[in-house]
């Protein structure tokens, strides 16, 4: 018997042989034609293009038929991004400009906005890359007319074993035969990992090299909700996950009935719950668990998906459908958080040295006011349409929150000298992010409406560790205590001020965190949306002052560790399938 450990993605426990998936790997030569040629590769271009957009539509149609809202927005996900005519347009002008093939002009307009994502810091914004391979895969399918290999012939139950799975062929698995997957990459909040949630299929991801030392038909154990594999377990370790796997069956079946309860504690404090986004596409989905509202809709990524800068009717349609589409909820909008590891057109960028203590986030909207302006137009055009939130990111000091206001204001007689409406009482707040927002959150309160708490960006720069890099990835951990007294103070801040805070960092969405939220203040989180059953569930089974012990006791802790330790403790009976 050998145990693997990863990261878990997709609750619950298969036990099942392996069936090893390869990769599809399309090795792409540069390759240039006589220009005579030009024309017949653009025709080749815009054919792939049209059969692709048409089968994902067709996919789309079938999920929304089989009542499977998240993946079907994840098919409408990809098709709108080959409907964006700019990415289109760049291909083309490839061909043209150096007399390339299709499958060329493709493989490196892809890879560049492939590797914008990729070498992303935000884990969020780096696991949409393997949407973006996705993509180009499918696209390069019917450029080159390749045959993509099928699982629609399995007639017995198995756990798929891959380097990596494409969201849309885990989209297409079938959950009857099924039962778990494992693979050596990939990330909790990547589509794929969604997908497998949204199929009910446990999942365990960046497992290093399990395809080297797994055959096909070996037995497996995959825990969703430890992130183990085991390979090859005895009779008495089968025994035992089977009778857990029986646990977590009834456990799915509660969040099941309690997905519309309100999120209440037993002593009737309630807590708002509300969604992290970054597509229109969502949406249903987060209508569909139960949340509030939108804490965070991310908007880098109308810069990144086709590397060209988005005009304000591009931002404006996108924020209606968000809009109109939440029916009154509210809706938080993040300006553009740019720079760093996440990038736009090359132009704008000096290279930097230190990029991450450089030109980001609000600084980088500062610097390129044209950009902002634009942004902050649509935003405010579309507040007209419903109950929006304006969040800028990583604000530092009450002079970046000043000259921000200053452009917001400009926007804002812009439009009016143009007789264009928008609501006049948009509320305006600001991601903490840094220490230093932390520190002067009760300063910063007097010119906020609300405040924002990006556990991620904080604990990196509390413990100045780039999680991004594997020499070091080890030390971060949000629950180091010097991370839950800045939490602590930004908290307090608020409340000088009586402005609403909240967290929208992966704390949020982790259920062994929950009661520590709630005691160091926090009576709203902003979350991915399959999590919000599981930290409902938490919510409804604790009261307030069993919560305020256990903040205390981790705020007196020394380390990381203790602190684990102790939530993990409180938060195991509360949820006993998802700790081991």
């Amino acid at each position: 018997m050998q145990t693997k450990t990863g990261v878990p993605a997709s609750p619950g426990i298969a036990i099942a042989p392996a069936i090893i998936l390869d990769s599809e790997e399309y090795p792409i030569p540069e390759r240039h034609i006589d220009r005579a040629l030009v024309p017949t590769e653009i025709d080749r271009i815009n054919r792939a293009f049209d059969s692709a957009i048409g089968e994902l539509t067709e996919l789309e149609a079938q999920q929304h038929d089989l009542g499977q809202i998240g993946i079907r927005d994840l098919f409408a996900v990809h098709r709108h991004f080959l409907q964006d005519k700019s990415l289109r347009t760049k291909i083309i002008n490839l061909v043209n400009a150096e007399a390339m093939t299709a499958e060329c002009a493709i493989d490196r307009a892809f890879g560049d906005v492939h590797q914008q994502f990729a070498k992303a810091n935000d884990r969020y914004v780096r696991e949409r890359a393997a949407d973006i391979a996705d993509v180009k895969k499918r696209l390069l399918k019917y450029a080159i007319g390749i045959k993509e290999s099928s699982l629609d012939t399995l007639g017995q139950e198995v756990i798929i074993v891959a380097k990596d799975l494409r969201p849309t062929q885990a989209a297409l698995l079938d959950p009857r035969f099924v039962k778990g997957i494992a693979c050596d990459a990939g990330g909790k909040t990547s589509h794929t990992s969604i997908v497998a949630r949204a199929l009910g299929i446990p999942t365990v991801v960046a497992l290093g090299d399990l395809t080297g030392s797994v055959a096909r038909g070996t037995q497996l154990i995959v825990d969703g909700n430890t992130g183990i594999v085991i390979i090859d377990p005895t009779s008495d370790t089968l025994a035992e996950f089977r009778a857990a796997a029986e646990s977590i069956a009834t456990l799915q079946q509660d969040l099941q009935i309690i997905r519309h309860e309100p999120a209440v504690t037993r002593d009737q404090m309630p807590v708002t719950l509300l969604a992290n986004i970054e597509f229109p596409e969502e949406i249903e989905h987060v209508l569909q668990v139960g949340a509030e509202g939108v804490g965070l809709f991310r908007t880098e990524f109308l810069y990144l998906q086709a590397g060209v800068e988005p005009s304000e009717e591009v931002h404006y349609t996108t924020y209606a459908r968000v809009i109109q589409a939440m029916q009154g909820r509210p809706v938080t909008i993040r300006t553009m958080d740019l720079g760093a590891d996440k990038f736009t057109q090359s132009h704008r960028f000096t290279p930097e040295a230190n990029p991450f203590l450089g030109l980001r986030s609000i600084r980088f909207s500062l610097k390129h006011r044209d950009m902002f302006v634009a942004q902050l137009r649509a935003i405010l055009r579309a507040s007209a349409l419903g109950p929006v939130k304006i969040m800028f990111p990583m604000i530092t000091t009450p002079k970046e929150l000043t000259l921000a206001h200053e452009v917001l204001a400009y926007a804002q007689s812009d439009l009016r000298a143009g007789g264009i409406p928008f609501a006049p009482d948009v509320p305006v707040g600001i991601m903490i992010e840094t220490p230093a927002a932390a520190l002067m959150s009760h300063r910063l309160a007097r010119c906020a409406a609300f405040f924002s708490i990006g556990s991620n960006d904080l604990t990196q720069y509390t413990l100045a560790v780039d999680r991004g890099n594997p020499q070091v990835a080890d030390l971060f951990s949000a629950a180091e205590p010097a991370v839950l007294e800045l939490i602590k103070t930004t908290v307090d801040g608020a409340k000088t001020a009586g402005i609403e805070v909240s967290l929208c960092g992966e704390m949020a969405a982790e259920p062994k965190y929950t009661m520590l939220l709630l005691g160091l203040g926090l009576r709203t989180l902003s979350l991915i949306p399959q999590m919000i059953p599981e930290i409902k569930k938490i919510i409804r089974s604790v009261t307030v002052a069993e919560c305020e012990r256990v903040a205390d006791a981790a705020l007196a802790a020394d380390s990381a560790e203790q602190v684990l330790e102790s939530l993990v403790m409180r938060t195991r009976p509360l949820l006993p399938q998802f700790f081991k």
